[in-house]
């Protein structure tokens, strides 16, 4: 599980952010949890570190979400991120707490680590100005997560995934889609970031990266070279065709049930912000379309993640109320 954090190499002039992550869902309900450890630095400024939880419930009146901000930032030894002495994050295991939210959590993955730029070049490139790396495009958790005056919530057996991402600035328009535990092809999983970018005032088409892995096989999809994908983005979910390098296309659909959105606020490093709605419950429609495995169908009822990164505000979502950057 390889993940080089970057904020240790940030020179005081600079402007960054950084982010490593975790989802897991629960496979035989709609319950599942996503949590984020941020670096935010502001050029002239020391970064600051922040602690995100978000739990969704389908029996719950919407997402519990709870965020913390310290000054306190370090790489633990053998780790990589440790905020405030409340929580810390490396390879195979998560530990701490935020608002009524603590949690001790191990995870395992047989999967190597996804590089979803390519070429490689891309990430030592200006732009895109946001990189992403997914260390365990798919593991396996375990341990508990307990809010304050609930029974614990053990995660024994749950699905998931281990991300992280960096840059100078969010992409200009983003969605990230995650998805495992397809009823037709359990151990298969999809992971791919989508991102627009403002070059002066022109706003790029939409450019895919990632992969899905289907019957052990990993299929590359997107890239700066290959085919723009056809996309239709909501709030509360998306249409997507992909298309691979061997020939595969995909038709996707995710969508956010009722309820279940969780609405943050980004800020970027020079001062600009971003609304986004997350969802680690998303029900996920994929239709491989020529390629390998032509007329394959896999669905997933509620083990898809799908994020929407945008600028505007009138997208119907509530914003939780905690401040960023």
């Amino acid at each position: 599980m390889e993940a080089s954090p970057i904020f240790p190499s940030a020179g005081l002039g600079d402007g960054m952010y950084e982010s490593f992550y975790l989802r897991a869902f629960a496979p035989e309900q709609p319950l599942g949890v996503w949590i984020r450890h941020t670096v935010h630095k502001r050029p002239g400024l020391a970064p600051t570190g922040s602690i995100w939880c978000t739990v969704f419930d389908a029996r719950r009146d919407g997402p519990f979400m709870a965020k913390s901000t310290s000054a306190e930032l370090e790489v633990p030894p053998g780790g990589w991120i440790s905020v405030g002495g409340q929580a810390s994050f490396g390879p195979g295991s998560a530990e701490g707490s935020c608002g009524e939210a603590s949690w001790s959590l191990q995870f395992t993955t047989t999967e190597p680590p996804l590089r979803h730029l390519s070429p490689e070049w891309l990430y030592r490139a200006p732009l895109p100005r946001t990189k992403l790396t997914s260390p365990a495009p798919r593991a396996l958790f375990a341990g508990r997560l307990t809010l304050a005056g609930a029974e614990p919530i053990s995660l024994e057996g749950w699905p998931g995934m281990v991300g992280h991402n960096w840059g100078s600035e969010h992409a200009e328009r983003w969605i990230w889609l995650h998805g495992t535990d397809f009823a037709e092809a359990p151990e298969a999983w999809l992971d791919v970031g989508l991102g627009r970018i403002l070059i002066g005032r022109r706003l790029t088409p939409w450019v895919a990266s990632g992969a899905l892995s289907l019957d052990g096989v990993r299929h590359r999809i997107g890239g700066l070279r290959g085919a723009r994908p056809q996309v239709h983005e909501t709030a509360t979910g998306c249409s997507i065709q992909f298309a691979g390098r061997d020939g595969l296309k995909i038709a996707l659909n995710a969508r956010i049930p009722p309820g279940l959105a969780a609405g943050w606020r980004y800020a970027d490093p020079d001062g600009g912000e971003h609304d986004v709605v997350n969802c680690s419950l998303a029900r996920l429609e994929l239709d491989v379309l020529a390629g390998p495995q032509p007329g394959r169908s896999l669905t997933s009822a509620h083990g898809g993640a799908y994020e929407l990164g945008m600028r505007e505000r009138d997208h119907g979502i509530p914003i939780a109320p905690f401040a960023d950057g």
